[in-house]
């Protein structure tokens, strides 16, 4: 009974069906291949596999049938038993059953008769059959060259405008009115820039009464090195930038990997060609040969940097405990991923196991595609990460480095022998203090080579430790101890000096005569002041036998001299600090290093000289099973305009040329995709939505264009116009579609509420980037420099992805505050991108994802966002910087409000907002007093404000461009 329902349905669509199409009836090619391409092939017939022996790729297959016998019976369709397996849902297998319109479809065209639109090839063994519907999809046909349509009550000279105006008329639309000059002034600052125009710029032009006005803002927006860090991330979006290699938990830091990012920012300040933008980044290595490929010129160095971007995928393969070969293999397919969504706009991706399910790709020509590539990308001799770096050294840079070096070397030596100095030293000081008897027999046991003492040499150096495990390892612990050891020595002296003046007196005392040792040796034992004036004479007389240490120089000067090397080693002991020495020396040897020329690298991508390997199909994807061997070559869907073949190993080079011949294919004029993939996007950027709404995806699966003449005339004058991006900008810009306002109207959301014929502007919500960068020129603390190594991320004590310096204590917990100073400043464009560290403030704001490229970037508006903007102490601190810079400009409360407003706003506040704020500081202010009585009437004042501020960066108006 439940069943009913459905037949009912299915009847009443093939009815339907029938009825709507029955002048026209259907084809396998146009209405049923695709349907078993998507939901079939892979089980009946792709790659060698055929269940059931029924393989449904072609018509006269299907009649054929399989094990239960013919699969289809022309115009019969209740004796079809594939119609029957579709419809019980037994085909295909699993949860993913055919929608009721395409049963249909199938069901109308067995009616039909299951016609075919022609004669079917005979074999399919290359893989690569594709039908003429296939190959007449509107991304594969080679790119128009429209006329501009001539369009009634069309006021602009802008090409663009007549087509867009064209379709507004067909639809009974028009254009809106123009923005005006503030509206205009911050969108195009944030569209080629990425940040809001200052003050000063706002009222220069707001004020400036020529008619070019808006023309020279452009240009002078365009000329700023803003514009490559605004236009530079976009690109970076579709390469897939990232700092660090991804693929396992580890994911390791690429440490110079920013100087790609730089040259992607150099290449569009510069205004280089796209189409030498293209070829460099797919082949910058080969672009020169001879001595010219040799010499590390700026050129060459940009042409091989430029290769990072096919170094971009998540790069697993130096990762200890991961399958190399798997690993490798992977990030040859994001790679594929990258250049085919970026250049292509197709996922050329889904076809790396069996054919595309949708689009006219097949394995094979994965595989083909693939092989461009392999010569440099062998994953049979895959070199790591860090093999594929290149120097940056010059000639000069190693002469320098070896003059320093030599520096350096001496002062190590002369550090060697201070070191020894110290050794011979401490060994001194430590025999000092042990027995007289053993100091022989100590010092010579340490002094013999370890290997030959003898075991009594063994026990006597561990009966006395302190001599035993002197060594340069342990020298500053000796150091740590030198007090302790010059007292030791200080005693021994003390000793030995009492010692020393026994002897002096008693072979002093033997000398006089022996009937006044008596007195003498009397005169001793009793003090001086208390001496007669007899034994005042007698010891006069007789000198030696008195003998003290102010004397014993006198009467024992050997011994005296002994006593001296005592007290002289305590006080040496006592100055000299053989760390805090030892440690200096070192602190120079590295000051000379410092000085010599840092060495850096660039990851590149080079392929071996001579080095052809072969590419084979992996059977199901599968790297351990490889099947056919294939040569290079573009997909074969778009070969039909420009049939060149890439040669598998060009003659002329040291290298196979195979990407060099590729990027100049894709950029010789003839593509198909190429420039419509590529001014798409650049509409994208500005309008916030492409003419093809799927930037990464112009197949079946995509969005087909709103405005397809457009879209070709653009492409083809991005071309003719030499590649020459700025250009673009300028006629998009200064047309009056971009000029619009964006206020919506009752027709237009009920026409068109998307907004995809541009009968005004969007409203665009910023980047993640934007907003954080808005934020940072907005209170005068961003840092504009350019290049560099980019600003570094961590996670705090709650684990969250602040910027700095990683600081661990012994449980590699975050401990200290890294001081960034300006570089916590930088634009976002500079942050580092840690595949598995985003920054917070900009990941809440959607960030692009690099897994492994980012095509077209989210917009999602959640309740994290709130909160990040309430709670984030990134914001709270902006906030607070804003009301600190409009406290500085503004005495008076009004003024301070209406300088933040003008900041973030770009215009003048209104005087009701005005009020309302300015009464919403005052009892802020009050509130933080009450809160806390030692707060200063200024402290409480510039919370309040910061405040205010804070509700100004969460405003729609400060996130949104209109």
């Amino acid at each position: 009974m439940r069943l009913l329902p459905t037949f009912a349905l299915l009847a009443a669509v093939s009815i339907l069906s029938s009825g709507a199409i029955a002048a026209d009836p259907l084809t396998f090619e146009k209405d049923v291949r695709p349907i078993l391409k998507a939901h079939c092939f892979h089980c009946h017939g792709e790659s060698g596999v055929v269940e059931g022996s029924l393989d449904v790729r072609l018509k006269r297959w299907i009649l054929s049938g399989g094990d239960s016998g013919e699969a289809i019976v022309p115009g019969n369709d209740s004796e079809s038993l594939l119609l029957e397996r579709v419809e019980s849902g037994d085909m295909p297998p699993g949860e993913k059953n055919l929608s009721a319109e395409d049963i249909a479809s199938i069901r109308q065209w067995i009616l039909d008769g299951a016609k075919t639109a022609r004669e079917e090839p005979l074999t399919l063994d290359d893989g690569d059959y594709i039908t003429e519907e296939e190959r007449s999809f509107w991304a594969f046909q080679p790119i128009a060259s429209p006329e501009p349509p001539v369009v009634k009550e069309n006021v602009s000279d802008n090409p663009i405008d007549a087509f867009v105006l064209d379709r507004l008329h067909r639809e009974g639309l028009a254009f809106s009115a123009a923005a005006d000059r503030h509206t205009l002034i911050r969108r195009a600052t944030f569209d080629l820039w990425g940040l809001p125009p200052e003050p000063e710029m706002v009222d220069e032009f707001v004020n400036d009464p020529s008619p070019h006005a808006y023309a020279a803002l452009i240009d002078l927006l365009l000329a700023s090195p803003r514009y490559g860090e605004r236009w530079g991330r976009h690109w970076l979006d579709v390469a897939g930038y990232a700092d660090s290699d991804g693929y396992t938990n580890q994911d390791t830091e690429r440490e110079f990997a920013y100087f790609y990012r730089d040259y992607v920012i150099d290449s569009f300040n510069d205004d280089k060609p796209l189409d030498q933008f293209i070829c460099e980044q797919l082949a910058g290595d080969e672009m020169a040969t001879g001595k010219d490929a040799s010499q590390l010129t700026p050129q060459r160095i940009a042409q091989l940097t430029a290769t990072g971007f096919l170094r971009m995928a998540p790069d697993g393969t130096a990762s200890g405990g991961i399958d190399r070969a798997l690993a490798a293999n992977e990030t040859i397919s994001d790679t594929i991923e990258i250049v085919s969504t970026s250049l292509l706009g197709l996922t050329v991706g889904c076809a790396k196991c069996h054919d595309h399910r949708y689009d006219p790709i097949s394995q094979a020509d994965y595989f083909r595609f693939r092989a461009i590539f392999e010569p440099a990308l062998d994953p049979k001799k895959w070199k790591a990460p860090q093999q594929r770096r290149m120097s940056l050294y010059t000639e000069e840079d190693r002469l320098v480095r070896k003059e320093i070096e030599q520096k350096a070397k001496q002062a190590t030596e002369n550090r060697t022998k201070r070191q020894q100095e110290h050794l011979d030293r401490t060994l001194y000081e430590e025999l000092l203090v042990v027995p007289a008897d053993r100091r022989e027999a100590l010092e010579t046991a340490f002094k013999t080579e370890k290997s030959k003492r003898s075991p009594e040499q063994v026990a006597l150096l561990e009966e006395f430790p302190n001599v035993g495990n002197i060594s340069p390892g342990s020298l500053y612990l000796y150091a740590q101890q030198r007090a302790r050891r010059a007292s030791d020595i200080e005693r021994a002296a003390d000793a030995l000096e009492q010692e020393l003046i026994e002897q002096a007196r008693s072979e002093q005392l033997a000398e006089v005569p022996a009937k006044q040792r008596e007195a003498i040796a009397t005169l001793v034992s009793i003090p001086a002041d208390t001496w007669t004036s007899e034994q005042k004479q007698l010891a006069a007389e007789f000198p030696g036998p008195l003998v003290d240490a102010s004397s014993l120089e006198t009467f024992s000067p050997d011994g005296f001299a002994e006593l001296q090397r005592y007290r002289e080693a305590a006080q040496i002991c006592r100055k000299i600090n053989a760390q805090t020495d030892l440690a200096n020396m070192q602190d120079e040897i590295n000051a000379i290093r410092a000085t010599a020329p840092k060495e850096k690298f660039i990851r590149v991508l080079t392929e071996p000289a001579n080095h052809v390997p072969p590419t084979h199909l992996f059977i199901r994807g599968d790297h351990e099973q490889p099947g056919q061997e294939l040569g290079p070559s573009e997909l074969t869907v778009l070969k039909g305009s420009d049939p060149t073949e890439i040669e598998a190993n060009d003659p002329d080079r040291p290298t196979t040329g195979r990407r060099l011949a590729y990027a100049r294919q894709l950029t010789n004029g003839k593509h198909p995709l190429l420039a419509r993939v590529l001014i798409n996007r650049v509409w994208l950027n500005h309008f916030g939505r492409g003419i093809v709404d799927s930037p990464g995806d112009f197949g079946f699966l995509g969005s087909e264009p709103t405005h397809p003449e457009l879209l070709d005339w653009l492409a083809t004058d991005l071309m003719r116009g030499g590649w020459n991006l700025k250009r673009m900008h300028r006629m998009i810009m200064l047309s009056q579609t971009y000029q619009q306002v964006s206020t919506r109207t009752e027709q237009l959301d009920r026409v068109d509420p998307d907004n995809r014929l541009y009968a005004r502007m969007t409203v665009r919500r910023l980047e993640s980037e934007a907003i954080r960068d808005a934020m940072l020129v907005a209170n005068g603390t961003i840092t504009n420099r350019l290049h560099g190594p980019p600003v570094p991320v961590k996670e705090d004590a709650v684990g969250q992805v602040v910027l700095g310096k990683e600081m661990l204590d012994g449980e590699r917990k975050p401990t200290g505050k890294s001081q960034l100073g300006e570089e916590a400043s930088r634009r976002s464009v500079y942050v580092q991108v840690r595949r598995s560290r985003p920054l917070g403030v900009l990941e809440t704001f959607d960030l692009a994802t690099v897994a492994p490229n980012c095509t077209i970037r989210n917009y999602s508006n959640v309740a994290t966002q709130a909160l990040l903007l309430m709670n984030s102490s990134f914001v709270i601190d902006q906030a607070d910087q804003l009301a600190a810079q409009a406290i500085r400009a503004e005495s008076e409360v009004p003024q301070q409000i209406s300088n933040a407003w003008q900041r973030c706003f770009n215009r003048e506040i209104e005087n009701g907002v005005l009020t309302e704020l300015t009464d919403f500081v005052a009892r802020q202010t009050s509130a933080f007093k009450s809160r806390d009585a030692k707060l200063s009437a200024e402290a409480a004042h510039r919370l309040a404000l910061a405040s205010a501020c804070q509700a100004m960066f969460s405003s729609n108006e400060f996130l949104y461009v209109d």
